[in-house]
């Protein structure tokens, strides 16, 4: 059975970060986007982070420029935006798709394991989220409209 532990990605600097380094953490899986009226969510998401990371919490950011091309920059400059206007400090990856010809492999595990309403597997825009226990197997997923905050009490039951 595939977990989150059988995936290595690149982190924003590139360098490989094999994903079995969150094995029994609770992660949260996001695919992100600077220029999207949801991306002041990062704000959530690092409350979240702040909130729950001794607990076992992981968040872990995956910019996609897929949806309006709301993702632009450079691993640079997505870097220098989180930080500065949002304080993130949780992991954020390299650019990746997350649906299409391109999509990583990551992404289509977790899509098949979590499907969305009416059992559609695609993203449907940023900032949606996948929920994945100790284990390394998706729990849940969640719509990009969902506030972070609306997904404390989800994560308090897997932590």
């Amino acid at each position: 059975m595939t977990t989150l532990s059988d995936f290595t990605l690149p982190l924003l600097n590139g360098t490989p970060q094999p994903l079995s380094a969150y094995a029994d953490k609770v992660v949260l899986v996001v695919n992100t986007a600077s220029k999207c009226g949801l991306t002041p969510q990062y704000e959530g998401l690092e409350a979240l982070w702040q909130q729950y990371r001794d607990q076992g919490l992981v968040v872990l950011g995956f910019p996609c420029n897929q949806f309006g091309e709301q993702e632009p920059g450079t691993a640079t400059e997505i870097a220098e935006f989180c930080e500065i206007n949002y304080g993130v400090s949780f992991p954020i990856f390299a650019k990746i798709d997350v649906n299409g010809d391109g999509e990583h492999p990551l992404y289509a595990w977790l899509k098949s394991s979590a499907p969305g309403i009416f059992g559609t597997e695609a993203i449907k825009w940023n900032f949606t989220k996948f929920l994945i226990g100790r284990d390394g197997v998706v729990a849940e997923r969640f719509a990009p409209t969902d506030e972070p905050a609306s997904l404390s009490s989800a994560i308090e039951k897997l932590l």
